[in-house]
């Protein structure tokens, strides 16, 4: 009886006016069933910030090649890294105020320019006619790009309790698929004048620019995308209105239990929920899991392009002396198996093992893979294609294994008040680091 009666109090005057937080949790309480709708917002959203990140690998090389700023053919991959971190470098530098400004006026209005953003610089630097347009344009892109830590935190708000973990895991789902469709995109679309002379003409527009196709895609896919997020529903809670009715035994009730609504209750290890003053570089749980992540992301932003690198070189250089289209059929296939793994077998995993222990094997098992690869560029034909397109797959399946069991822990940190800027910093470090990835392996 008295937990009934705590359940109607809890349900009856919880509420703001003109609060968006509040709306959105008054329809979570309403709403029943599995929430298709705002996955697929999310993932749309995701992998519209992910897809320009690595889209430009498979044609990067190729790229610097037609700018004619390297000397020598080794001197490709040092150019190519700065490129490719430029990106990196410009988001590291703004992520933490991309999150602050999440906080403060919601996490709809950074979405929003970021989506922008990708329409138009990614579009800018599918135009590029020399290096520095191209360094420009990515650093721009990842300045004003800073919409992946606030969607993690409203990946964590728009939906109910029990679905909160398949909601972040649908953004590592959506980010470690963009990273692979993106390269999949830049690889088959890539120089179409070449590729598909009967539909592209050398005196046509993507005959004189080689490498906008792919971004022009990616960018008309982005404006899609900040067309349908005008109608995403704002998650920040406002308070600064009066309620819409007053309980007082619900105040006392809610000072007893330690209930509150929006955000699950977090304890320390001694029973007192943590001050939402407390600064962020002192909570240990969201650092250790931040460091995690970037040294990871790290690793995987290097891989990234030093697999396109590879791949691409001629066999003289210890390359596989692929094309474009064979990275782009490699990236594709697994793509298409990160999707399955992520929508079928990893919340089963999770729910045994915990993100932790899950993460910990898959970072094991990636040294063992990782190792093979000198060894496959030793074999030829169906042998290769074979071992190179299952060792990409169990990759990239490790990684997003990783990813995910990291968002889940730095989201569960924090209170909402806090969660834009904590998902801020860990996007600061992860840029930084992911900045040093291709310079140091391009140059490597």
């Amino acid at each position: 009886m008295a937990e009934e009666y705590r359940e109607a109090l809890l349900k009856k005057d919880d509420y703001y006016e003109n609060c968006p937080g509040c709306k959105v949790d008054q329809l979570k309480e309403l709403k029943k069933g599995f929430p298709f709708r705002d996955l697929i917002s999310i993932w749309i959203v995701v992998l519209c910030t992910a897809l320009p990140i690595s889209t430009l690998f498979p044609f990067l090389y190729f790229m610097i090649r037609d700018f004619g700023i390297a000397e020598r053919e080794e001197d490709i991959g040092y150019y190519a890294g700065y490129v490719g971190s430029s990106f990196m470098i410009g988001r590291a530098l703004t992520s933490v105020f991309w999150g602050i400004v999440a906080d403060r006026y919601g996490r709809k209005p950074v979405i929003l320019l970021g989506t922008i953003a990708v329409v138009i610089f990614n579009t800018l630097f599918g135009l590029s006619v020399n290096f520095w347009m191209a360094i420009i344009t990515r650093f721009l892109l990842g300045s004003l790009n800073g919409l992946l830590g606030p969607i993690k935190a409203y990946a964590v708000e728009i939906f109910r309790a029990e679905y909160q973990a398949l909601g972040l895991s649908t953004v590592s789902t959506a980010w470690g698929l963009g990273l692979i469709i993106g390269p999949a995109l830049g690889g088959f679309l890539a120089q179409p004048a070449e590729k598909y002379p009967n539909l592209f003409s050398k005196e046509s527009l993507f005959g004189r620019f080689p490498y906008f196709l792919p971004c022009f895609c990616i960018s008309l896919f982005a404006l899609v995308v900040t067309i349908v997020s005008c109608w995403l529903p704002e998650t920040l809670h406002v308070h600064n209105e009066k309620k819409t009715s007053s309980n007082d035994s619900y105040d006392a009730l809610e000072a007893a239990t330690g209930a509150s609504k929006g955000d699950e209750t977090r304890t320390d290890d001694k029973g007192r929920k943590p001050s939402s003053n407390e600064s962020l570089l002192k909570n240990w749980p969201l650092m250790s899991s931040i460091i995690v992540y970037c040294i990871f992301s790290l690793h995987d932003m290097a891989y990234t392009e030093i697999f396109s690198l590879w791949a691409e070189s001629s066999r003289k250089l210890g390359g596989l002396g692929y094309t474009t289209e064979d990275v782009g059929e490699v990236l594709a296939i697994s793509g298409f198996s990160l999707l399955v793994f992520q929508l079928s077998l990893y919340p089963y995993v999770e729910r045994i093992l915990g993100p932790i222990p899950v993460a910990r094997i898959a970072a094991a098992l990636s040294i063992l893979l990782l190792s093979s690869y000198p060894f496959i560029a030793m074999l030829s034909g169906l042998g290769l294609s074979i071992l190179i397109n299952c060792a990409s797959i169990m990759k990239n399946v490790f990684s997003v294994s990783i990813v995910t069991g990291m968002f889940i822990l730095q989201n569960n940190a924090v209170d909402q008040n806090q969660r834009g800027a904590a998902n801020g910093i860990s996007m600061t470090g992860m840029s930084l680091f992911k900045a040093v990835g291709p310079a140091g392996g391009g140059a490597m």
